[in-house]
């Protein structure tokens, strides 16, 4: 049987990339940490690790062993949270993951009231535009652009996401204001670079509203982050459609053609069924759902 202590500190230099950084967070010498991978090795018969001078690499083998030591240190946190959640006040950890767009702009600004009203709940927020899986216990919940693609994940809806187009006052000033959707023609655009993600469906509409999809605008820039198209829509680069989710806050931008109909999509809250009970995902959904409904346009 494998020591768990051992597999504990493989978990620790597999997701840290190091045998320093895992010292670090184990509170053990280098050497030491090194040590007990060797001594898993030599129990396995198996490397584990490719040595290189800049970290760390899992073999095949490795990549197996991290996916099922990852799980069982993601269920025994969830035992001792559940111990530890059997008292009145939520407490433990709780990891978010978001997209960059919402989880550096409408998540972040909200997060200080919840963290004072919680103060037990250790907070981790993973901003990554590629989704981070559920069911592997990659996070525990989840902001998502869409509707859940795991069937049995528990979702609840928070808002309607609307776009809308923007330009910096500097831009306008320079450019002009278009009267038109024929009068973008006469602008530059800043599009979302390739591939775009499914969850933000039409948002290169600017290319195309008033062309024929045969012949599209071509923008003078793309950037594959709303929030790269926000700051060059800010620096007077061109116009952009942007969510309001990134803009609500930004007063330096002018709404451009508010009477033209602009793509929406909806955001949910996503956590899986093993959580359902859980007291902290349960507080971080209500404070969630109650920013979502004072969240209007």
């Amino acid at each position: 049987m494998l020591d768990w202590d051992k597999l504990r500190i493989f978990h620790t230099a597999a997701e840290s990339g190091s045998f320093t950084h895992a010292a670090e967070k184990l509170g053990m010498s280098q050497s030491a940490v090194s040590r007990q991978i060797s001594a898993l090795e030599d129990d396995l018969g198996l490397k584990l690790f490719i040595r290189h001078a800049r970290g760390l690499v899992l073999t095949e083998v490795g990549e197996q062993l991290f996916r099922t030591a990852h799980r069982m240190h993601w269920e025994l946190q969830q035992v001792e949270t559940q111990m530890s959640e059997s008292q009145d006040v939520p407490t433990g950890p709780l990891i978010v993951t978001t997209t960059v767009g919402i989880g550096s702009a409408w998540l972040s600004s909200r997060l200080e009231e919840f963290i004072k009203l919680y103060p037990l709940i250790q907070l981790e927020v993973r901003l990554n535009d590629a989704e981070l899986d559920l069911a592997m216990r990659e996070a525990d919940v989840a902001i998502r652009l869409h509707r859940p693609n795991q069937s049995e994940m528990i979702q609840r809806k928070l808002f309607t996401v609307h776009n809308h187009f923007y330009a910096s006052n500097s831009y306008i000033e320079e450019h002009g204001m278009p009267k038109s959707a024929d009068d973008l023609d006469e602008h530059r655009i800043v599009s979302f670079g390739e591939p775009v993600p499914s969850y933000l469906g039409d948002i290169n509409y600017l290319e195309r509203v008033g062309r024929t999809e045969s012949s599209p605008r071509r923008a003078v820039l793309k950037v594959n982050a709303i929030y790269g198209m926000l700051q060059a829509c800010q620096a007077g680069i061109g116009i952009a459609m942007l969510p309001d989710y990134v803009t609500e806050r930004q007063e330096d931008l002018i709404r451009v053609l508010p009477e033209i109909e602009t793509p929406a999509y909806e955001a949910y809250f996503v956590y899986p069924p093993a959580l359902k009970n859980s007291k902290r995902v349960g507080v971080f959904r209500d404070f969630l759902v109650a920013k979502a409904r004072e969240w209007s346009f």
